[in-house]
């Protein structure tokens, strides 16, 4: 019975097979097909929520945020790089491994870690969405939504008991598969400063934790299929990813060398006496002289510095005291001039002499008895004239470590100001000398009656400062600094700043006040910095962004 079964079914089959496929085929052939309605075409803003996420499974952030902006232009743009960014984001990788692989070898029998083959293949990451942030630090801050959907091909080779074992992306034995990585960092390109490419880092965060999804086939079979697997990979990644770059931690990736920079900080203060000059030269006609010095550090753009005016007189006692502000004592030279003051013409120079600050030690005072010299031409046979001397004490004074590091922009700032806090305990911060720097950095909306063409005035202790004039227009960027030196915080002190408008022809009417503001620096001196936009008084609309540091020796 059971060989007439399998005869029967083998019999049924066969003629069964080519029977259906006749029949079907006559079907086909002369069966007539049904009225095609066309389908129903609406638009999209009458369709439901259910209807559009079946059409737009994945919709991009720049349609779903108002806030963030589309970019097509830079994902062609990382199209066409790809292949050369593919080459150094791996070399960058290689070179960031090469000390993590370092410290396992020797352990657990093995002998090398290396990549024989890097590549992140030729599909470039899908940036959906740009968001700008507005701030008032001198940075660009940027969030793009990143999605990756690679093709990786990596070879790891590792070497244990003299047996070399490869692990290959997309090997038989050992293959990754959709690789999706989706990302949203926080790019902040900071200080921007006046040297190409204007910024001197970049400092990478993430906000929240990536999610990364992939698949791992070991001889054809799926792993990440075991039961509980999967999500075990996924929370070891996060954490690992997080505890590296998470918000507050950060990569920094330095763009421009310290020394290139154009801008640089203040370190210290110089003190200056100017105690006295001795047989100085005679150049007026009646035999005598009217001396006074004038001082200055190289590299600096700011006036030199003067002495009072001793008139007729070849050894003249001033007993003066001057401070200047350091910003690089390794380099910079005290310069010093005497000149004989003309009532008439301009000044004669009687002699120059020059002091590196990299000669003195910190917080010592030291005395200088100086020959003074013509020019700066040491060695020059010609000039054997005695021009006389001159006598003055230095001392140079670093300001605190925390003062400086303080006196730097935050990160995380929320855009609407910011201060710093100080690491130092006691009243340390509140006694002593020190640097109070005023960076007027702009205005919005100032208006005129007759016309526009603002400069800022700044007002502190009778002393009195300006900015550029900028030419009609009602939001000026001065971003110019200007630098007190106190010998004690300026505590309970206001700090006056104008916006003026000077008329380029002759009127009589040619200046006229857009605004003022006053600044208590209470909150400067126990805070080290402050940035902020303040309304002006006396205007409409006007804002003025100011910055103010208070930096103590």
């Amino acid at each position: 019975m059971g060989f007439l079964n399998t005869f029967l079914e083998f019999l049924g089959f066969g003629i069964g097979l080519p029977f259906g496929l006749l029949i079907g085929f006559f079907l086909f052939v002369y069966s007539k097909p049904k009225d095609v309605k066309d389908p129903v075409v609406r638009p999209l803003h009458e369709l439901d929520t259910d209807a559009l996420l079946d059409i737009l499974p994945d919709i991009p952030l720049w349609v779903k945020c108002p806030d963030y902006e589309r970019v097509d232009w830079l994902n062609k743009f990382l199209l066409d790089m790809w292949p050369y960014l593919d080459k150094a984001i791996c070399a960058i990788i290689r070179r960031t491994t090469k000390p993590m692989f370092a410290e396992y070898i020797g352990k657990y029998k093995i002998e090398a870690i290396e990549f024989e083959h890097l590549t992140l293949g030729t599909l470039p990451p899908i940036i959906q969405g740009l968001k700008v942030y507005e701030t008032m630090e001198k940075d660009l801050v940027m969030e793009p939504a990143i999605r990756w959907a690679g093709n990786p091909n990596i070879v790891l080779v590792l070497q244990l008991l003299s047996v070399r074992l490869r692990f290959q992306t997309d090997s038989a034995s050992l293959q990754l598969v959709d690789l999706q990585i989706f990302a949203a960092p926080r790019v902040a390109l900071k200080p921007l400063v006046p040297t190409f490419p204007c910024f001197a880092n970049i400092v990478v965060s993430l906000m929240e934790r990536p999610h990364v999804d992939f698949g791992l086939k070991i001889l054809g079979g799926d792993v990440m299929s075991i039961p509980g697997l999967y999500r075990l990979v996924q929370d070891m990644i996060k954490k690992q990813v997080a505890s590296l770059y998470l918000w507050p931690q950060t990569l920094d990736i330095p763009v421009l060398d310290a020394s290139t920079m154009v801008i640089k900080k203040p370190v210290g203060i110089l003190h200056v006496k100017v105690v006295r000059a001795k047989k100085l030269l005679k150049a007026d006609i009646l035999g005598t002289s009217d001396p006074f010095v004038k001082l200055s550090l190289t590299g600096e753009k700011l006036p030199a510095k003067k002495t009072t005016i001793k008139k007729r007189n070849l050894n003249p006692e001033w007993n003066e005291n001057f401070k200047l502000v350091v910003k690089d004592p390794e380099s910079q030279v005290l310069q010093l001039q005497v000149f004989d003051w003309d009532k008439v013409g301009g000044h004669d120079r009687l002699g120059m002499q020059f002091v590196p600050l990299k000669v003195l030690t910190p917080r010592e005072t030291k005395e200088f008895t100086l020959d003074l010299l013509k020019h700066t031409n040491i060695s020059d046979s010609q000039d054997k004239k005695q021009r006389g001397q001159i006598v003055l004490e230095l001392t140079y004074v670093p300001f605190r470590e925390d003062s400086i590091e303080f006196s730097g922009p935050l990160d995380g700032n929320d855009g609407r100001g910011s201060a710093s806090g100080r690491s130092s305990s006691g009243d340390e911060s509140l006694s002593g000398a020190g640097l109070l720097s005023v960076i007027v950095q702009g205005a919005e909306d100032v208006e005129g009656k007759n016309h526009i063409n603002p400069y800022a005035l700044v007002l502190f202790r009778g002393e009195r400062k300006r900015t550029k004039k900028i030419k009609k227009t009602r939001d000026p960027r001065w971003n110019e600094e200007f630098q007190f030196t106190l010998d004690q915080p300026p505590l309970h002190e206001l700090i006056r700043i104008e916006v003026m408008s000077k008329r380029t022809s002759f009127s009589f009417r040619s200046k006229e006040s857009l605004g003022h503001v006053e600044i208590n620096l209470d909150d400067v001196v126990h805070n080290g910095r402050i940035n902020q936009k303040y309304h002006l008084i006396d205007s409409k609309n006007g804002v003025i962004h100011v910055e103010i540091r208070w930096i103590t020796v």
